[in-house]
Protein backbone atom coordinates (compact mmCIF):
# COMPACT_ATOMS: atom_id res chain seq x y z
CA UNK A 1 0.00 0.00 0.00
CA UNK A 2 -0.35 2.21 -1.55
CA UNK A 3 -1.15 0.76 -5.06
CA UNK A 4 -1.14 3.58 -7.28
CA UNK A 5 -2.17 3.02 -11.45
CA UNK A 6 -1.83 5.84 -13.82
CA UNK A 7 -3.50 5.19 -17.34
CA UNK A 8 -2.72 7.67 -19.84
CA UNK A 9 -2.57 8.54 -23.59
CA UNK A 10 -0.09 7.33 -25.38
CA UNK A 11 0.26 10.54 -27.07
CA UNK A 12 1.37 12.40 -23.74
CA UNK A 13 4.35 9.94 -23.48
CA UNK A 14 7.64 11.54 -24.88
CA UNK A 15 6.59 14.85 -22.73
CA UNK A 16 5.29 12.85 -19.67
CA UNK A 17 8.55 12.54 -17.10
CA UNK A 18 6.60 9.29 -15.61
CA UNK A 19 10.18 8.63 -13.60
CA UNK A 20 9.45 12.45 -11.85
CA UNK A 21 5.71 12.60 -11.54
CA UNK A 22 6.25 9.00 -9.61
CA UNK A 23 8.87 10.65 -7.14
CA UNK A 24 6.42 13.49 -7.20
CA UNK A 25 3.22 11.48 -6.28
CA UNK A 26 5.12 9.23 -3.93
CA UNK A 27 6.27 12.41 -2.16
CA UNK A 28 2.82 13.67 -2.12
CA UNK A 29 0.94 10.66 -0.75
CA UNK A 30 3.51 9.79 2.17
CA UNK A 31 2.95 13.97 3.11
CA UNK A 32 -0.83 13.96 2.87
CA UNK A 33 -1.87 10.46 3.66
CA UNK A 34 0.57 9.35 5.89
CA UNK A 35 1.87 6.52 3.78
CA UNK A 36 5.74 4.94 4.34
CA UNK A 37 7.50 6.34 1.15
CA UNK A 38 8.83 2.13 1.31
CA UNK A 39 5.12 1.24 0.46
CA UNK A 40 4.51 3.09 -2.65
CA UNK A 41 4.00 1.32 -5.46
CA UNK A 42 3.22 3.22 -8.73
CA UNK A 43 2.50 1.20 -12.30
CA UNK A 44 2.06 3.27 -15.93
CA UNK A 45 -0.24 1.97 -18.59
CA UNK A 46 -0.06 3.96 -21.79
CA UNK A 47 -3.02 3.59 -24.05
CA UNK A 48 -3.39 3.67 -28.04
CA UNK A 49 -6.34 5.07 -28.44
CA UNK A 50 -8.17 7.33 -26.20
CA UNK A 51 -11.69 9.36 -27.10
CA UNK A 52 -13.57 12.64 -25.59
CA UNK A 53 -17.32 12.87 -26.15
CA UNK A 54 -17.63 12.88 -29.82
CA UNK A 55 -14.33 13.76 -30.94
CA UNK A 56 -11.75 10.75 -31.90
CA UNK A 57 -8.78 13.50 -31.51
CA UNK A 58 -7.08 16.14 -30.29
CA UNK A 59 -7.71 15.23 -26.34
CA UNK A 60 -5.20 13.17 -24.10
CA UNK A 61 -6.54 11.26 -20.96
CA UNK A 62 -4.76 11.10 -17.32
CA UNK A 63 -6.81 8.76 -14.76
CA UNK A 64 -4.87 8.30 -11.49
CA UNK A 65 -5.94 5.53 -9.27
CA UNK A 66 -4.81 5.42 -5.53
CA UNK A 67 -5.75 2.57 -3.40
CA UNK A 68 -4.92 2.65 -0.02
CA UNK A 69 -5.63 1.14 3.22
CA UNK A 70 -8.66 1.93 5.39
CA UNK A 71 -8.87 4.58 8.05
CA UNK A 72 -7.81 8.04 6.01
CA UNK A 73 -11.10 10.54 6.65
CA UNK A 74 -12.75 11.39 3.12
CA UNK A 75 -11.09 15.00 3.95
CA UNK A 76 -7.59 13.35 3.39
CA UNK A 77 -8.60 11.29 -0.09
CA UNK A 78 -10.15 15.01 -1.30
CA UNK A 79 -7.22 16.69 -0.07
CA UNK A 80 -5.01 13.96 -1.72
CA UNK A 81 -6.92 13.87 -5.21
CA UNK A 82 -6.76 17.94 -5.60
CA UNK A 83 -3.28 17.71 -4.35
CA UNK A 84 -2.52 14.89 -7.31
CA UNK A 85 -4.08 17.04 -10.15
CA UNK A 86 -1.83 19.76 -9.54
CA UNK A 87 0.92 17.16 -9.93
CA UNK A 88 -0.98 16.28 -13.40
CA UNK A 89 -0.89 19.65 -14.07
CA UNK A 90 2.62 20.26 -13.70
CA UNK A 91 3.82 17.05 -15.46
CA UNK A 92 1.46 17.36 -18.19
CA UNK A 93 0.96 20.33 -18.45
CA UNK A 94 -1.07 21.48 -21.95
CA UNK A 95 -0.41 17.73 -23.43
CA UNK A 96 1.93 19.14 -26.82
CA UNK A 97 -1.08 21.12 -27.48
CA UNK A 98 -3.77 18.44 -26.99
CA UNK A 99 -6.97 18.71 -24.35
CA UNK A 100 -5.70 17.33 -21.27
CA UNK A 101 -8.69 15.63 -19.28
CA UNK A 102 -7.21 14.32 -15.94
CA UNK A 103 -8.78 12.52 -13.17
CA UNK A 104 -7.82 11.19 -9.87
CA UNK A 105 -10.05 8.31 -7.91
CA UNK A 106 -8.62 7.68 -4.10
CA UNK A 107 -10.18 4.65 -2.83
CA UNK A 108 -9.91 2.25 -0.04
CA UNK A 109 -8.41 -1.13 -0.48
CA UNK A 110 -10.90 -4.24 0.36
CA UNK A 111 -9.92 -5.98 3.51
CA UNK A 112 -8.88 -9.11 1.47
CA UNK A 113 -6.17 -7.08 0.31
CA UNK A 114 -2.35 -8.73 0.84
CA UNK A 115 1.05 -8.25 -0.87
CA UNK A 116 4.22 -10.14 -1.53
CA UNK A 117 7.82 -8.74 -1.39
CA UNK A 118 10.60 -10.87 -2.67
Amino acid sequence: MPQITVDHSASLTPGFDRSAFALALHEEVVRTAAAKPEACKTQFRATEVASYAYEAGGHALVHVVIGLLAGRSEETKAQLSENVLELVRRFVGDGGGLGVHAAVEVRELDASYRKFDA
